[in-house]
């Protein structure tokens, strides 16, 4: 069984322009998303993204980039670790 390799970034930075879009940086999975949640994992917990007509239009998992569009209602962090499987995004670039 080969271990997985997480990858660590720097820091955990969002900047929220109008609340019309959003750029994340520090994520480490996307785990699902529609277009009114997004939910992701950074490298201090949980993230989730709620609010109406969200589309993802840029996504680096390799340097932990997220860009959204949409209206973004709120941003909420938990302590919930990532889990050990693989997520949504990861499974679907195989």
């Amino acid at each position: 069984m080969a271990e997985e390799k997480k990858k660590t970034f720097q820091s955990n930075n969002i900047i929220v322009e109008n609340r019309q879009s959003a750029m994340f940086s520090g994520v480490v999975d996307v785990s699902g998303f529609n277009e009114n949640c997004i939910n992701m994992f950074t490298d201090v917990g949980g993230l989730v993204l709620k609010g109406s007509g969200l589309h993802i239009v840029r996504l680096s998992l390799e340097t932990g980039d997220v860009a959204v569009e949409g209206r973004i209602d709120s941003l909420i962090y938990s302590d919930k670790e990532r889990p050990h499987t693989e997520g949504f995004i990861s499974r679907l670039f195989r």
